[in-house]
């Protein structure tokens, strides 16, 4: 398998990790739809060949609205992020920890809306960017590492999910959820990489697994 002929889906795409996975998807014969809430943050994406559209990844309503559109999907990776910290736990605030929230709504909005479509998949793939704070909570980022884990969770149960529905249909399992799990700053051409390599094993070898991304 590989990523070549497949559409993907990057929900919240507006960053430099989302540039350089839309790249590389592209690079390696995707098909990549790009998603913002604003056209002008998203015009450096639909330059580098992707279909964007403006929809809002924190929103259920918005992200099956897409997935209406869109039709076959054969992989969703949702970015939306942002870190808040510092100030020992005493500075772990409501206002901090409202604006992590996002990243947690994104990933279920979009797993959600797309669900079916990527079990219907011959190899779907739904893969979130978490953090080794996961592991190694500090005081200081308590609400940062707390969001992360909360998203972990979910896509597990994505995972779990995927699972069962082959399963119960007696098929084979083609779709796979993934957690990648950074060290500090998000290295987009790293990511870039490790998202184009989840075409290359099968969804029986690679779901519910937590992939370091070290360089």
């Amino acid at each position: 398998m590989s990523v070549s002929g497949k559409t993907v889906v990057i929900a919240g795409a507006t960053s430099a990790a989302g540039l350089a996975v839309a790249q590389s998807l592209i690079a390696g014969g995707a098909r990549v739809i790009a998603t913002g809430r604003s056209a002008e943050r998203l015009a450096p994406l639909a330059d580098a060949g992707t279909q964007t559209e403006i929809a809002d990844a924190t929103s259920l309503e918005a992200m099956t609205a897409l997935a209406a559109r869109l039709g076959p999907v054969d992989g969703v990776l949702p970015l939306v992020g942002g870190w808040r910290g510092g100030g020992g736990l005493a500075g772990q605030s409501d206002d901090d920890l409202a604006a992590l929230l996002p990243a947690f709504a994104a990933v279920r909005a979009t797993s959600r809306a797309f669900d079916a479509v990527l079990r219907a998949s011959d190899a779907g793939r739904f893969a979130i960017v978490s953090s080794t704070a996961v592991a190694r909570p500090l005081a200081g980022g308590a609400n940062y590492a707390s969001v992360k884990a909360a998203s972990e969770t979910w896509a597990r149960a994505v995972a779990q999910g995927f699972t069962k529905a082959a399963r119960d249909a007696g098929e084979p399992l083609r779709a796979a959820s993934v957690v990648f799990r950074a060290k500090g700053a998000l290295e987009p051409d790293l990511l870039a990489r490790s998202v184009v390599r989840l075409w290359d094993s099968a969804a029986n070898g690679l779901n519910d697994q937590i992939i370091d991304l070290a360089g």
